[in-house]
């Protein structure tokens, strides 16, 4: 049965599935405020005119996107100006939310089972490779199904 857990953590999967892709999607150099609004045939002044600051001052706020400096703020309110809507999150590098979690929790597992292995091993009461794989392979599903919060130290 899952829990509350991991149906939210399927639930986020399921929203977020549509921006896994997204790796194909690489920022411009010049940031995309300046390439949309060259794009757009739009001046500086023209867009610090829709926003109420200076040509100086949009160029500002592109040099700032383009370093990574830039407010969420800024962000949506020049989307705003242009009549674009702002796209933000963050998505698991390797697919699933699911899958981050079941990386985690057998690193996990490994290295507890692997540490208990050894004092054992020190007293002459190892448990062998077999007995370690299925070692790692319970603790991690339990370790899952838990949700742990040492999963993230």
């Amino acid at each position: 049965m899952r829990n509350k857990k991991q149906l939210l953590l399927e639930q986020l999967d399921q929203k977020l599935k549509p921006f896994r892709k997204t790796e194909m999607v690489l920022v411009p150099d010049r940031g995309w405020i300046n390439t949309i609004r060259t794009a757009l045939n739009m001046t500086m002044a023209q867009l610090g005119a829709k926003i109420n600051i200076t040509k100086q001052g949009v160029k500002r706020i592109e040099e700032s996107e383009a370093k990574g400096s830039i407010s969420i703020n800024s962000l949506k309110e020049i989307g705003n100006a242009l009549e674009l809507k702002l796209v933000y999150g963050f998505v698991p590098k390797d697919g699933t939310f699911d899958n981050l979690i079941d990386i985690k929790a057998e690193k996990l597992a490994k290295k507890i089972v692997l540490r208990t292995n050894q004092n054992m091993t020190l007293e002459d009461q190892g448990i062998g490779d077999e007995n370690i794989r299925k070692s790692i392979k319970e603790l991690s599903h339990e370790i899952k199904r838990e949700m742990r919060k040492s999963l993230w130290d």
